[in-house]
């Protein structure tokens, strides 16, 4: 499909850009060519240029590891208290940390990697979800396709890239050795990677039948495996001068992708593309840039769903309690079948944008109860109760029992509250009157819903996994009996 491309620059710099790796740290509990009409507009961002391969590819050395750690004192838990009904117990998998070691840029590191895996080896399924720990202190594309990724047996690897404030605090008799200096994430990445991938007797994944692994993030995290996938991907090889990573997806972010010769996803969110900070990159089949650029319909820039800051709500709007982690899921599991099996995913729309922000304050071309249109389609803009609308910001006045994590940053003019508000979407609930428009009662919305997700599982745009999810909360709504507006 042609589009029509239309200036946005004075658009762009009237909202401002706020950078995706400057956003605050969220707090961890129990922790102590798409189509784009209307129908277009152009978005931000010069397009990609190809790669030059300005250094010879050299094969990485490999991180030395040591024995699992398991002490002195608790282990750092990064990953967000899960629910009972969904957490590790309840998958069985276990979590193991180790220390590693090795040098960058001729200066020694020591950081850790945590693996997430099947308590049982024989339900490992030979893929590995790796990722740079977000400065949150948490893995975040592992917690939001935890469901899908511990159902199917893929190990999650994080990767300590960083050291965050208070992280060595937490226990120094066990971390005050870690020793992770300026500049060498990207060496640090290669060289786990490439301990994982060998066959090395102290490879703490040693003897599991390894086929692929991916490299991910999220917003800040994002950065780091763009970074790598830019800088290091092609010139930082395993033996045979093989990728060590299978392919990337970087997610809530947007940057050019460089050809590459594994798969990307990339999936910004409605607030990248709000920013004008979306992606005008054509997808690419071509050999040594394959790319899908995958944007989900009401889904924010974090899981405000989830996220223990955003309990009770900060924001002016009602916070967005839209379902990331079952889309994140379908873009994950694209990609591994693409690096896997060889299974090409289709391609997607993109949001349709229609720089007309004075009728309703949007760059996005909205549907006639507020959702975007065009991106790929979900039950909860299809079939819907309410939209999902960017940005959201701190409420007026600032709420005065807001999660400790905000009260704590409440200091020196800082304004987290508005700060973490502005990452999320916010949802508007559709009125009796346009719910009557809709639906004839309750039962024809279950019906309804149960019918999109149907179809959408048949497009390839849903999971068959969290059809129980969708269609459970549609049948637990609070159906308004009002007849008024």
């Amino acid at each position: 499909m042609t589009r029509k491309l239309l200036p946005i620059a004075a658009i762009v710099a009237a909202i401002g850009v706020i950078t995706v790796f400057a956003q605050l740290p969220i707090p961890v509990p129990g922790q102590n060519d798409g189509q784009r009409g209307q129908r277009g507009g152009q978005r931000g961002g010069a397009p990609a240029t190809p790669a030059t391969q300005s250094k010879p590819m050299v094969v990485a050395p490999l991180a030395t590891p040591s024995p699992e750690v398991t002490g002195p004192g608790k282990f750092f838990e990064t990953l967000m208290t899960l629910k009972p009904t969904d957490d590790l117990a309840h998958f069985g998998y276990v979590t193991k940390e180790y220390f590693v070691s090795g040098t960058s840029n001729g200066q020694p590191y020591k950081t850790r990697i945590v693996i997430r895996k099947p308590s049982d080896d024989s339900k490992f399924n030979g893929l590995i979800l790796a990722e740079s720990m977000h400065p949150s202190g948490n893995p975040w594309v592992f917690h939001f396709t935890h469901v899908y990724s511990m159902t199917n047996g893929v190990i999650g690897l994080e990767i300590l890239t960083s050291t965050p404030a208070g992280f060595a605090a937490a226990n120094p008799e066990r971390y005050k050795d870690l020793v992770i200096p300026n500049g060498s994430a990207n060496d640090i990445i290669a060289q786990v990677g490439a301990l994982i991938k060998s066959k090395r007797a102290d490879n703490p994944l040693n003897g599991l039948p390894l086929r692929k692994m991916i490299l991910t993030g999220s917003s800040a995290s994002a950065g780091v495996a763009f970074n790598y996938l830019s800088d290091a991907h092609m010139v930082q090889r395993q033996e045979g001068l093989k990728p060590i990573y299978d392919g990337f997806m970087p997610t809530s972010a947007n940057q050019q992708i460089p050809p590459i010769d594994v798969p990307t996803i990339l999936v910004p969110t409605q607030r990248e593309v709000f920013q004008g900070n979306g992606t005008m990159q054509k997808d690419n089949d071509m050999p040594g840039s394959q790319l899908r650029v995958f944007e989900f319909a009401g889904m924010a820039h974090i899981d405000s769903r989830d996220a223990a800051a955003y309990y009770p709500d900060p924001c002016k709007m009602p916070i967005s309690r839209f379902p990331m982690a079952i889309y994140m899921s379908v873009a994950l599991d694209y990609l591994f079948k693409w690096v896997d099996k060889g299974m090409t995913p289709p391609h997607a729309d993109r949001f349709y944008v229609d720089l007309n922000t004075e009728n309703d304050g949007s760059m996005f071309a909205l549907d006639e109860f507020g959702n975007v249109k065009g991106g790929i389609r979900t039950t909860y803009v299809d079939v819907p109760v309410k939209s999902f609308r960017t940005p959201n910001q701190g409420a007026e006045p600032r709420i005065p029992n807001p999660h400790p994590f905000i009260a704590a940053r409440r200091v020196n003019g800082a304004d987290p509250d508005d700060q973490l508000c502005g990452l999320a979407n916010y949802e508007v609930s559709l009125t009796p009157a346009q719910l009557r428009k809709l639906y004839k009662d309750k039962k024809d919305y279950v019906t309804k819903v149960q019918q999109s997700y149907d179809a959408l599982v048949k497009q390839g745009w849903a999971l068959p996994l969290f059809r129980d999810v969708v269609v459970g909360e549609a049948m637990n709504l609070k159906w308004p009996t009002t007849s008024s507006n």
